[in-house]
């Protein structure tokens, strides 16, 4: 049964406000995405206003992203698993370019989900993201994608890997071999990160 949460209250919950003060400043100490989360559904609980829940957006993409530069430059993957401030990292950027292709931003879309589908270590969401990049490639609109292709029946709200969408109305193969013109345009547009990798793992 679900707990009704008392926004009021809560509101002027000294020691919620002075937990929510102490994230806020940890997360901007320590640059972490998955604090910056916690704050967001703090903010969100109380129903905070609009500009404050902008502010911590703002700051959890924008942290996001310099921490991906860092990992491109480093070579280095995303544990969605098993690393809890990666997996905060990897879902801003995915967040971001679901909000970008629902914009009709196909562009900046395509190259984010390319990304992860470079950075994700984990073979069965690095997939889907493939699928993601496909579906915007072919010029399939957010919505069609949503409706059309994704399957929303079999998400399990409690698997932390949920808020990657890696249910599709046919198996991932089936749809890669569908889509194996926009594969290879996408994997042609991965060799300068994967030459990137391979130069650096040269000089090791």
């Amino acid at each position: 049964m679900q707990q009704h949460i008392d926004v009021e209250a809560l509101k002027k919950d000294p020691e919620f406000l002075a937990n929510m003060q102490r994230l806020k400043e940890e997360a901007e100490a320590e640059k972490s995405v998955s604090k910056g989360y916690r704050l967001l559904d703090s903010k969100l609980v109380i129903e905070a206003p609009e500009e404050e829940i902008n502010e911590v957006f703002t700051f959890i993409v924008n942290t996001a992203f310099d921490k991906l530069a860092d990992y491109l430059t480093e070579h280095r993957k995303f544990d969605i698993v098993g690393n809890e401030e990666e997996r905060a990292i990897a879902r801003a950027i995915y967040e971001h370019a679901m909000q970008r292709y629902s914009e009709n931003d196909a562009k900046a879309a395509k190259e984010m989900f390319l990304v992860l589908y470079h950075t994700i270590a984990h073979e069965e969401i690095k997939e889907a993201m493939m699928v993601h990049a496909c579906a915007v490639m072919a010029g399939n609109s957010f919505d069609s994608f949503i409706d059309d292709i994704v399957d929303l029946r079999h998400i399990d709200p409690h698997d932390p890997l949920a808020i990657f969408v890696s249910e599709f109305v046919q198996p991932v193969d089936i749809l890669l071999q569908m889509y194996s013109r926009y594969v290879e345009e996408g994997k042609e547009a991965l060799k300068v990160l994967e030459k990137e990798e391979a130069k650096t793992k040269n000089k090791e």
